[in-house]
């Protein structure tokens, strides 16, 4: 049974007010804005679309929600990442180069850029979603690792971007070059990064670019590589590293990339793409032309095993889902979000359409998200009925990057260009 904190109904509120400079005061704790990387990867601190600590908008109106600096940039689809002093982004550039550059995350102002040459083309029937950087980098506080296109990881000092290492993970034995690029968003473990690549999963040194394990090797082609980005789990008491390949949902030891548990998730064409959702000992996962999936894992000791708690129809597709009060709220392939009980699977409500791809964040009882036509919505996590609180067209171009955020800013990737966004009450960032 999931915990009774999960089962908590959650109370419907009234549509906020909008007032001018409004944003919740959620006992900001000033070691987030001291942290030395506030937002360091894919969905945030805690790689699931949580954010505490954090003040949170009550108002998405342009005069409490202003646009304090932009700059123009090479196409990507990469989320920003937000350190002490730096907002960290790819681009792609002319087709044939890509670059990781810092802007001082107060003014806008560029502090360094590193280039290299690494674009690809992708198949034919993808390129309508472009050719450019997808994997969103991750942040140590010192170090930033940047997956490159071309299956290259490298890893570059945060305050000057000076190349550290680069590891070209296609000349590993059986590596090969994923046709849709590197996807995945690498994932920092203690003193290793790890990653799913053409390769396989592989875990690297972080000093040194050095490989500790690889495991998963696949032959390549339409069918290697992957799309869904790694996270770490504490299950049944036992800390590992949950990941979602073409034709599986496993756990797996972290720091030998031994098999613990595997089952198998069916996809169109492997299109398995959503990270993986942690609900206690249990894992969400939704994949296109499979259904929904609740997987429960137990273990006797000394065995592992994955069973099928329950499984419907409703297929996810790209935007990997928000866990709040014991309901899921997914973002489907139809382009609506629907509400399902994490028990059962049962399905609370469904919405209107919105855009191809929700990039979502909660705090508390509510979900902040951006769709990929540049529409940032503010709407309720309510299991009893879908409830919009406010929307605004936030941006005119593409936007199909994860949003990051800090106390006061809202970071916004559009696809040719960077914003931040500050609450007007406030100078500061």
């Amino acid at each position: 049974m999931l915990t009774p904190s999960l089962r908590t109904t959650v109370t419907s509120v009234a549509l906020l007010s909008v007032i001018f400079g409004s944003w919740s005061t959620c006992g900001i704790a000033r070691a987030e804005e001291d942290s030395a990387c506030p937002w360091p990867q894919w969905r945030g601190p805690t790689r699931d679309g949580i954010v505490s600590g954090s003040c949170w908008p009550d108002s998405l109106s342009e005069e409490a929600l202003h646009e304090a600096w932009r700059v123009e940039l090479g196409p990507s689809y990469s989320g920003p990442i937000v350190t002490s002093e730096h907002v960290i982004v790819t681009e792609t550039v002319d087709k044939k180069s890509e670059s990781v550059r810092a802007f001082d995350r107060r003014t806008g102002e560029g502090v360094w850029r590193v280039s290299w040459p690494g674009a690809m083309s992708v198949p034919f029937f993808a390129k309508a979603n472009g050719d450019w950087f997808r994997s969103t980098p991750a942040c140590d506080g010192e170090h930033i690792f940047v997956a490159g296109m071309r299956d290259v990881l490298v890893c570059l000092r945060v305050d000057t971007g000076q190349e550290l290492w680069r590891t070209d993970i296609t000349t590993i034995p059986g590596g090969s070059l994923e046709s849709f690029g590197f996807v995945c968003s690498p994932l920092i473990d203690g003193d290793g990064v790890i990653v799913q690549t053409g390769a396989g999963i592989v875990r690297l040194e972080k000093r040194t670019g050095v490989i500790q394990w690889r495991v998963e090797t696949d032959d390549g082609g339409m069918s290697g590589g992957a799309f869904s980005s790694p996270v770490t789990a504490t299950l049944q008491g036992k800390r590992q590293l949950v990941v979602q390949t073409r034709e599986q949902l496993q756990g797996r030891d972290v720091q030998s990339g031994n098999l613990l548990w595997s089952i198998d998730i069916p996809a169109f064409r492997g299109m398995n793409i959503l990270t993986p959702t942690v609900l206690d000992d249990r894992i969400f996962t939704s994949s296109y032309g499979g259904g929904s999936f609740m997987v429960d894992v137990k273990t006797d000791g000394n065995n592992w095993t994955a069973e099928l708690l329950w499984e419907n129809k409703i297929e996810g597709y790209m935007s990997s889902p928000i866990v709040r009060n014991g309901f899921i709220y997914l973002h489907l392939r139809n382009q609506r979000l629907t509400c399902l009980d994490a028990e059962t699977g049962k399905e609370q409500w469904r919405s209107k359409p919105f855009g191809k791809y929700l990039s979502m964040l909660v705090h508390d009882d509510e979900i902040l998200a951006l769709d990929e036509r540049g529409e940032l919505l503010l709407f309720q996590a309510n299991p009893t009925a879908f409830e919009l609180l406010q929307r605004r067209q936030i941006s005119e171009s593409p936007t199909w990057s994860y949003l990051g955020m800090t106390t006061n800013n809202l970071f916004l990737r559009e696809l040719n260009g960077l914003v931040c966004y500050r609450r007007s009450q406030d100078g500061n960032d």
